[in-house]
């Protein structure tokens, strides 16, 4: 990636850890952001595959907060399988965030300070 290049940022987690939030406000704020639907995929490098980021984000969260967050009826085994099948891009994650007790705009600054860090931000 050349210093006038955007980052593509890959978004990675289970069901309900705050993908699909976060993609929106970084989209909003001008980043390419691929979210990437590893815990529904069998294939461990899938991620890489289908997205090959600059900077992969791995969202966590509780099987407590999934429950929580919506009516999401879900058995624990089942949240059990996703973090197997994410595990291969949580062990390369550029920054993972526990989500359990954060606020959206809390993970947001959290990968904005990140992208800082790496003079990423836009």
């Amino acid at each position: 990636m050349s210093a006038s290049q955007k980052p593509v940022i890959g978004l990675v987690g289970p069901c309900k850890s705050g993908k699909t939030t976060l993609k929106r406000l970084l989209v909003g704020q001008g980043y390419t952001v691929k979210h990437i639907a590893q815990e529904h995929s069998y294939a461990p490098q899938m991620w890489k595959k289908i997205a090959d980021p600059d900077v992969l984000v791995f969202l966590q969260v509780s099987y407590q907060a999934t429950l929580q967050r919506s009516n999401l009826t879900w058995f624990e085994s089942e949240y059990q399988t996703q973090l197997k099948r994410l595990r291969h891009a949580f062990e390369h994650a550029d920054l993972a965030v526990d989500t359990d007790d954060k606020t959206p705009e809390e993970i947001f600054e959290i990968v904005l300070d990140y992208l800082d860090s790496r003079n990423l931000r836009q």
